[in-house]
């Protein structure tokens, strides 16, 4: 597959069929992760990969979406690495290069993902619940499986976002 394809047209997947992930395609997802860009190649990033059906079904209380994580084969929480970070706005930054690598690998692979934002909400009780303390600060929450559809997504025209 081309990268340009994946990047166009990957989009949020919310509901599933049935399917278990392999466990090899999950190394990839987060072999992908990992490569993402980091100021100094600091790689503050660290994850909590959930299968559990009851620690995903105890992740789901704390979202208005959490539908998204109990359909899911596979959710992966992604945090920042507080004693890797040098530059908050930076680490950030490659934060989120390295949950758009997993997306785009994900998609590679035919798996589905939904990046959950609502979640931080409940950053603190959600990182208790799942026993993440210390210097780790859950950045993301991404739900993976098979999507049972493939939505179309909304055409862009680049000359909107280009400032003159």
């Amino acid at each position: 597959m081309k990268v340009e394809e994946a990047i166009i047209h990957r989009r949020s997947i919310r509901r599933y069929i049935s399917g278990r992930i392999k466990s090899c395609d999950v190394k990839k997802i987060l072999r992908a992760a990992i490569w993402a860009p980091s100021g100094l190649n600091n790689q503050p990033w660290a994850f909590k990969i959930i299968r559990s059906v009851n620690l995903k079904n105890g992740l789901a209380k704390f979202t208005s979406y959490g539908s998204v994580i109990t359909k899911a084969d596979l959710v992966i929480c992604v945090f920042l690495n507080k004693k890797a970070t040098y530059n908050i706005e930076k680490d950030t930054m490659a934060i989120g290069a390295c949950i758009q690598n997993m997306l785009i690998r994900a998609y590679g692979l035919g798996i589905g993902s939904c990046w959950l934002g609502e979640i931080l909400n409940r950053r603190k009780r959600v990182q208790s619940y799942l026993e993440i303390h210390g210097s780790y600060k859950l950045m993301a929450v991404i739900a993976f499986g098979y999507p049972r559809s493939n939505p179309k997504g909304k055409r862009r025209k680049l000359e909107r976002f280009i400032l003159p």
